[in-house]
């Protein structure tokens, strides 16, 4: 049997977690205090995701930069792609929060949205 090790980001308790695998199955979760830590840590060790915040250049704009986030969480694997798709992204202001920046990213289905304003110079 496998072991992991993973301190759990699910509550602010960060729980130490052990998750037993066999052949790339959970078959036990230990260490977690709360309903999530068991939840965070199956998905962590079988398809892990994260939400990828950066900025894009606005051209036209009172800033140079507008804050960027990806509309949901993403396959991990899929982080360094979509950095480079979004650090040769441009857009021109006005921006507001939630405006769509970059649509489907890297074929994710998930959208990199605005979560600041840039004004017109």
């Amino acid at each position: 049997m496998e072991e992991r090790h993973l301190t759990c980001i699910g509550c602010p308790m960060g729980c130490q977690i052990t998750v037993g695998m066999d052949k790339g199955e959970v078959i036990s979760v230990e260490g977690n205090t709360c309903k999530r830590g068991d939840i965070y840590a199956r998905k962590e060790v079988t398809n892990p995701t994260r939400i990828v915040t950066s900025t894009v250049t606005v051209t036209g704009g009172k800033r140079e930069r507008v804050s960027v986030k990806t509309a949901s969480d993403i396959p991990k694997s899929k982080i360094f792609d979509i950095m480079k798709e979004i650090n040769h992204a441009t857009t021109a202001a006005p921006v507001k929060i939630g405006d769509v920046i970059i649509t489907d990213v890297c074929g994710t289905g998930v959208n990199i949205v605005a979560t600041s304003n840039v004004s017109v110079v």
